[in-house]
């Protein structure tokens, strides 16, 4: 019995020192975990606070760009404008010359190209001279005037003497009836020939004192510009052949379609705006001048004409227009539609940030959020933030390189 007393005395010794160690293991493990868990989420948070100053940062939206870089972009800036747009009635058509300030030039006369003095593009003045003709026929057309003429001295001085002794009544009606026949007839000869040769542009002054000129001048009947040369030297040009156009330019006007249900709205002397095809981003200016009486079927259109300054001769004839007619005054700052970023359903201008002085060779760029509003010839309204001045410098050129360069800039900030 007294063995199994102390069998058992050991026995219970045991389990309870296992007892004893067994929580003491497993409060240190849990602690130990709750001290890594604490310090990886203080790190998760650190972390996510740095992710959060890079946004930050990227929501400033300011690009800085040298002026080597600029220039290679071609990045352009504008001060922002107001424009007329939207309550207008939108118009096509074509730059136009009325007929009398087009020349379609050919002889009166055939013969053979001997030069020409200019070419296309020239600008010309009334009367100049554009080539020379040659021929047998001009050399003869001046032999006959120059016999006629003399012929007609002979005839005037025989009509006179043969109508005094006629009036005295020594010579007969006959001889007198006669003499003045020929005279008249001689008479009406010679002014025809005289005619024909002015018409040519010689000098029949110096042909009556015996002078023959072997070439006619072609001359322009406008000022303007050498528009067509139709022949070359040596080129034998039959009357009435064309050999030269000329326009003047600076008379150009716009010839509109307007259609059935706008006709009501136009009025004489209402402005004009429109683009050309060549100038996109410049808006020229119109009046309306005439509008037609006659009706267009296909399509329902009335044809509008109106004056435009063209004394440059920068628009030619034949070019495409669009416009809008001027109803009333509803102005609004504008911009070009490429000076517009679209990120989503937000839309961004970048304007020159003067905020801070930027170093040498450099210039610092601002998104700004915008409302956008009409758009109209290429140009759009816009709305700006209340902090952002209406004398801001707008990029009209190069606005998607700065966003893309700033989208660049952020994800390397980011890595």
């Amino acid at each position: 019995m007294k063995n199994i007393a102390i069998i058992t005395t050991v026995l219970l010794t045991f389990l309870l020192v296992g007892c004893n160690d067994k929580p003491d293991s497993e409060l240190g493990q849990n602690e130990t975990e709750g001290v890594s868990k604490t310090e990886a989420m203080h790190g998760e948070e650190g972390h996510d606070e740095e992710e959060g100053g890079h946004e930050e940062e990227g929501e400033e939206g300011v690009v800085e760009l040298t002026t080597q870089q600029i220039e290679t972009i071609g990045l352009e800036t504008k001060t922002l404008e107001k424009r007329n747009l939207g309550n207008n009635i939108k118009v096509t058509g074509n730059l136009e010359l009325f007929p009398q300030d087009m020349a379609n030039i050919s002889p009166f006369v055939g013969g053979n190209v001997r030069s020409i003095k200019v070419i296309e593009g020239d600008k010309v003045r009334k009367g100049e001279v554009l080539a020379y003709l040659e021929h047998p026929d001009i050399i003869g057309m001046q032999q006959e005037y120059q016999e006629k003429n003399d012929e007609l001295v002979f005839l005037k001085q025989d009509f006179e003497r043969k109508q005094t002794l006629y009036d005295k009544g020594v010579s007969s009606g006959k001889e007198f009836q006669m003499a003045q026949s020929k005279f008249r007839s001689t008479t009406s000869s010679v002014n025809g020939l005289r005619s024909k040769l002015r018409l040519l542009g010689i000098n029949t002054t110096k042909v009556e004192q015996g002078e023959i000129f072997s070439a006619v001048p072609i001359t322009t009947p406008i000022s303007g510009y050498v528009d067509d040369i139709m022949v070359t030297l040596g080129d034998y040009v039959a009357t009435q052949t064309k050999m030269f156009t000329v326009s003047d330019n600076s008379k150009i006007h716009l010839d509109l379609k307007v259609y059935e249900k706008d006709i009501p709205k136009v009025k004489v002397g209402q402005k004009i705006q429109f683009t050309v095809a060549s100038r996109p981003d410049e808006l020229l200016s119109a009046e309306v001048h005439s509008i037609g009486k006659t009706f267009e079927e296909d399509p329902k259109a009335l044809h509008v004409h109106a004056d435009i300054d063209n004394k440059n001769g920068d628009l030619l004839p034949g070019m495409y227009v669009e416009g809008r007619i001027i109803q009333g005054k509803k102005s609004g700052f504008a911009v070009t539609e490429e000076a517009i970023i679209k990120e989503g359903e937000q839309s961004y201008v970048f304007i020159v940030d003067e905020d801070e002085a930027p170093e040498e060779n450099k210039m610092k760029f601002k998104r700004v959020p915008v409302s956008i509003g009409v758009h109209d010839l290429g140009f759009v309204e816009i709305n700006l933030p209340a902090d952002v001045s209406t004398d801001a410098k707008v990029v009209i050129k190069g606005a998607y390189m700065l966003s893309s360069e700033m989208i660049k800039g952020e994800l390397d900030h980011d890595h």
